[in-house]
């Protein structure tokens, strides 16, 4: 994936991978120094907590989040991103990856096939409900738009905020924390 950031966000430092799962950092942001934050200890992340609630973590140059954001409530969405503005150093990026429901639709119409397979509208509103009974906190709680993703950044303090979309039903938002 190609991705394109403000030209003034910190180019290495500490980064925060907030709701990182198993997941790794992605190639683009692997010159930073990875402190991974999951609420589940089974993915062996450096800090087990919520990203509505991070505690005492330290500061950070950058924080990213991938598919996570949409697992929360719309008001624990507000949360979180207070969260990221609080862990932000003056200036520190945030990165935002959300599914992208612009042009989706909530039916059992395949709209992309993933790694993990086929992906329909319902997944993408709901969770991937194959894993749901198993894994109950990966339900989706909020979904986004550009428009809206957008607003939320601003609505939470971050300065510079866009939301751009991207291939394969995905939104990018970003902000600088002031």
């Amino acid at each position: 994936m190609t991705v394109s950031t403000p030209s003034d966000q910190p180019r290495s430092g500490s980064i925060l991978h907030a709701g990182c799962g198993n997941d790794p950092l992605p190639d683009w942001l692997s010159h930073f120094r990875e402190v991974r934050l999951d609420i589940d200890p089974r993915c062996g992340p450096d800090v087990v907590a919520s990203m509505t609630d991070m505690g005492e973590i330290g500061s950070f140059d950058a924080a990213y989040c991938s598919h996570a954001l949409e697992h929360l409530t719309p008001p624990d969405v507000d949360r979180a991103l207070a969260e990221f503005r609080r862990i932000l150093k003056p200036g520190g990026a945030l990165v935002v990856i959300v599914p992208d429901l612009e042009d989706v639709r909530p039916t059992e119409d395949v709209v992309y096939v993933s790694p993990v397979g086929p992906i329909t509208g319902l997944d993408m509103y709901y969770g991937l409900r194959a894993a749901l009974d198993e894994y109950p906190h990966m339900a989706h709680r909020s979904g986004f738009i550009a428009a809206t993703l957008a607003k939320a950044l601003g609505s939470a303090g971050f300065e510079r905020t866009a939301a751009q979309r991207l291939p394969n039903y995905n939104l990018l938002g970003t902000g600088a924390a002031p």
